[in-house]
C-alpha cells in the first residue's frame, strides 16, 4: 500500500485549479496558490526566519513558513516557471480578469503588469513554434495572448469560446511546442503559433489538459469526464458523478510510464493507467481537491506527487519502491476489486443460461420462443422534421425490421446529443411494432456517429436478438431545403473560387446533409432549423457562392479554399459598438476618480469639523452620504458598462475567428494577424474590411 511520505496542514484556503510550485531564487521549490480576498499564498518551508521587503509580499500572521503576495483583485489563473534569458529563479504569473501580472518573488518586485482586456481564465507558460523566447500565454474571452519577459505581446489570436484549459507539448512530432486549448464550446484546439492544425470536439466544457508523453495528452470535462488521446484519437475515457477539479501526469508505480492523476471534487486522488484507464492507486482526502503538482519539496533528490485540498491540506507521496510495484492500493481497494469481479462472473453466468435456453427453443421444433426469420436485419432511416405545433424542429431516425418481428426495445449511444450519452425507446406492450422512431435534435453542427442496438424476436418472444448497428449523422442534418423560390435572400455571403466540378459538389451536399432524392443540382437553399434563417448554395463557371444568416458558412468551407470575399453585416454591427463601450468606460472611470477625490477631501472636513464641534457636522456627513451613494450608482454603470464590453469584445472575437475559418491556410493567418493590428491601431474601418476581403485595401 502506497501511503503519503508528508502531510501540512495550512491554514489558508486554496482556490480550485490554482495550484503551482515554483523554485523563486533558483533552488528551494514553494508551493503557490491562490486564497481568498485576492491574496496569492508562498509556502517555502526551506528559509525560514527570513523576512521579505515590504513591496507586496507580506509574511502570514498564521505560519512563519507563507508568504503572502496582495493581488488586490479575484485572481483567476497563475502559474510558475522560467520566463526570463537571465533570471535566477522562475517567475510568478498571476492572472485576473482585467490584468496579467509577472512578479519576482525572489527580489520582490513586479516584472511587468499588462491590462488584458479578454480576461484570464487560463494560462501556460513556455515555448510555441519557431518563437524563440518562452511566453506566458493566456486564455480569456476567445482570444489567446502570449507575453514575452518584458511584457511585450509576441502572440494573439482568436479562438471559438471563452478559454478553460491550455497546455504545451509538440504534438504533431515536429520537435516543436504546440499549443492545446480547451474551451467552453466542449472543443479541444491545436494551434501551430496561430494556425489552427486540428479540432476534437468532446461533450461538455474543457477543464483540464496535461501532457502525458510523446504525443499522447489527458483531459477533463465539466461533466466528470477524464480520459486520454493521442494525437486526434481517443485513447480512453470514463465518467464520475464527481468533478475532476485537476489532472496531472506522474509516474507513481515507477515503470517508466507516467499515469493519470485526476483529483475530485469528493476528495478522492486516483492514478489510471495511461492506456487502458484501469484504476492503480487511490486515497481520499477530507475535502475537495484543489490542484495535483510535483517537485521536490523534501530536498532529497526524489520528485514528488503533491496533493492540495480546498481547505489547506497537503499531501506528499513518492513513486513506488520495488516492493510495492504492482500493489499500490490497500487491501479495502483489492476487495473492492474481487467484489467487481464476482459482480461481472454473474453477469456471465446469467448470460450463458439465456444462451442455453435460447438453444433449447430453438431445437423445440413445436415452439418458436426466440426464434426469428432468417431474413431479419435491422433497417435505418434518417429524416428532417420541421418544427410542429407539439413538437420542435428534429431529425428523425427511423429503425425498423423487414418482416413481421417486432423490436421490443432501442438503446442509442451518441456523444453529445443525449443527456448521459445514451437514450433508450422501450415502447408498452400495446404499442409494440416492427418501427421504432426516434427525434434526435444534434447542439451542433458535427458529425455524429448513431451506435444502435435493438432488441428483435416475434410478438410472443420471451427471449430476444440483438442487433447492432451504427449510422452516422451528417454534419448539416438540422437544415431542411427550401422549396419556397420567393423567399428573400439571406443577407450575408460568401464567395470563393473551387477547381471541382457541379458533380462533386452535389455529392460533397449528399454527404453533408440530408436531401431529399432527386437534387442533382448544387444550387440549394436551405431552413436553418437550429437558429432560423436561410442558406443558400449556388455554383456558376466554378465559382461557388455560399448566402446565408447562420454560422453554418464556416464549416461549409470544408471542400478547401483559398482566398474569399464574404458580407458578414451583423459581425460589423457588433464591432462598431466596441468604440462606443470604451468611450463611455473611459468617461466613467474618469468621473468615479474625481468622485473619489472629492469624497476623499469632504471626509477630512467633515472630522475637522467633527472635532472642532462645529455645527455644520450634519451638513457635511449629509454631502458626503449624497456624494458616496452617486458614486455606488456611477460603479454599478460602470459594471454594466463592462460586461457590455466583454460581451462586444467576444462577439468581436468570435467575428475575427469566423473570418479567419472562411479562409484557408497562409490567408487565413494573414486575416488573423490583419484583424489584430488593426484593433491595435483602433481602425474599425480596416477591420471591417479585412474581415469583408481578406486585405485592408480598399
Amino acid at each position: 500500500m502506497l501511503v503519503p511520505i508528508f502531510t501540512l496542514k495550512l491554514n489558508h484556503k486554496i482556490n480550485p485549479r490554482m495550484v503551482t510550485i515554483g523554485k523563486f531564487d533558483g533552488v528551494h521549490p514553494c508551493l503557490t496558490a491562490a486564497t481568498q480576498a485576492g491574496k496569492v499564498f508562498i509556502h517555502n518551508p526551506h528559509a525560514r526566519g527570513q523576512r521579505p521587503a515590504a513591496h507586496r509580499l507580506s509574511h502570514s500572521t498564521q505560519d512563519s513558513d507563507i508568504s503572502l503576495l496582495n493581488i488586490n483583485q479575484a485572481v483567476t489563473c497563475l502559474t510558475a516557471g522560467k520566463l526570463g534569458p537571465n533570471t535566477t529563479g522562475d517567475t510568478l504569473l498571476v492572472g485576473s480578469q482585467t490584468n496579467l501580472l509577472a512578479y519576482d518573488v525572489h527580489d520582490n518586485a513586479d516584472v511587468f503588469y499588462r491590462e488584458v482586456s479578454d480576461g484570464a481564465n487560463t494560462i501556460v507558460l513556455g515555448k510555441l513554434g519557431d518563437i524563440r523566447s518562452p511566453l506566458a500565454i493566456i486564455g480569456g474571452n476567445c482570444a489567446l495572448q502570449g507575453f514575452d519577459y518584458a511584457g511585450a505581446d509576441h502572440f494573439w489570436t482568436v479562438t471559438g469560446d471563452n478559454v478553460r484549459s491550455l497546455v504545451l507539448f509538440d504534438f504533431t512530432g515536429d520537435g516543436k511546442n504546440e499549443l492545446l486549448v480547451g474551451s467552453e464550446d466542449f472543443d479541444i484546439r491545436v494551434f501551430k503559433e496561430d494556425e489552427l492544425v486540428s479540432e476534437m470536439t468532446e461533450n461538455e466544457t474543457v477543464t483540464s489538459l496535461c501532457h502525458m508523453h510523446g504525443s499522447r495528452f489527458g483531459y477533463a470535462l465539466a461533466n466528470g469526464t477524464v480520459g486520454v488521446y493521442d494525437r486526434n484519437a481517443r485513447y480512453w475515457r470514463i465518467k464520475s458523478k464527481n468533478h475532476a477539479m485537476s489532472i496531472h501526469a506522474f509516474d507513481l508505480n515507477a515503470d517508466g510510464v507516467v499515469e493519470l492523476i485526476t483529483g475530485w471534487s469528493n476528495g478522492k486522488i486516483d492514478a489510471r493507467s495511461d492506456r487502458t484507464g484501469e484504476v492503480i492507486f487511490k486515497d481520499n482526502l477530507s475535502s475537495s481537491v484543489a490542484g495535483v503538482v510535483e517537485g521536490d519539496y523534501r530536498l532529497d533528490g526524489q520528485t514528488q506527487l503533491i496533493c492540495t485540498s480546498i481547505e489547506g491540506e497537503v499531501r506528499g507521496y513518492l513513486p513506488a519502491g520495488k516492493d510495492l510495484k504492482g500493489n499500490l492500493m490497500d487491501s479495502s481497494a483489492e476487495q473492492d476489486l474481487i467484489r467487481e469481479l464476482s459482480h461481472r462472473r454473474q453477469n456471465l453466468l446469467l448470460e450463458l443460461r439465456n444462451y442455453e435456453e435460447n438453444a433449447k427453443g430453438v431445437s423445440e421444433t413445436n415452439s418458436g420462443v426466440g426464434v426469428i426469420p432468417a431474413n431479419t436485419q435491422l433497417q435505418t432511416a434518417l429524416s428532417v422534421r420541421p418544427a410542429t405545433e407539439a413538437q420542435k424542429a428534429h431529425v428523425e431516425l427511423s429503425i425498423s425490421t423487414p418482416n413481421e418481428t417486432i423490436i421490443r426495445a432501442v438503446l442509442i449511444f451518441a456523444e453529445g446529443i443525449f443527456e448521459g450519452e445514451s437514450h433508450v425507446v422501450h415502447p408498452s406492450v400495446q404499442n409494440l411494432s416492427g418501427c421504432a422512431r426516434v427525434p434526435i435534435v444534434p447542439p451542433k453542427d458535427i458529425p455524429v456517429d448513431l451506435h444502435i442496438k435493438a432488441f428483435v424476436g416475434g410478438k410472443t418472444s420471451t427471449q430476444f436478438h440483438v442487433f447492432e448497428i451504427t449510422r452516422q449523422l451528417p454534419r448539416f442534418s438540422m437544415y431542411d431545403v427550401n422549396f419556397d423560390s420567393s423567399a428573400d435572400p439571406p443577407t450575408g455571403s460568401v464567395t470563393f473560387s473551387i477547381s471541382e466540378r457541379p458533380q462533386r459538389v452535389v455529392m460533397w451536399l449528399n454527404q453533408n446533409f440530408l436531401l431529399p432524392e432527386g437534387v442533382e443540382s448544387p444550387d440549394v437553399t436551405f431552413n436553418s432549423l437550429r437558429g432560423g434563417g436561410l442558406l443558400s448554395v449556388s455554383m456558376s463557371c466554378a465559382r461557388r457562392s455560399l448566402r446565408s444568416d447562420t454560422s453554418c458558412i464556416i464549416s461549409l468551407c470544408g471542400i478547401r479554399s483559398v482566398s474569399t470575399t464574404t458580407c458578414l453585416s451583423s459581425d460589423h454591427e457588433r464591432v462598431a459598438y466596441v468604440d462606443e463601450f470604451h468611450s463611455v468606460h473611459q468617461k466613467l472611470t474618469a468621473a468615479m476618480a474625481d468622485h473619489s477625490n472629492y469624497i476623499r477631501n469632504m471626509l477630512v472636513q467633515a472630522e475637522d469639523a467633527r472635532l472642532m464641534c462645529d455645527i455644520r457636522q450634519r451638513k457635511r456627513y449629509r454631502e458626503l452620504y449624497d456624494l458616496n451613494r452617486d458614486l455606488v450608482n456611477e460603479y454599478k454603470i460602470r459594471s454594466n458598462n463592462h460586461n457590455a464590453l466583454l460581451a462586444c469584445l467576444k462577439s468581436v472575437n468570435l467575428a475575427i475567428q469566423r473570418a479567419g475559418r472562411l479562409r484557408v491556410g497562409k490567408p487565413k493567418n494573414q486575416v488573423i494577424s490583419a484583424c489584430r493590428d488593426a484593433i491595435k491601431s483602433n481602425n474599425v474601418n480596416s477591420l471591417f474590411r479585412i474581415m469583408r476581403a481578406g486585405t485592408a485595401s480598399s
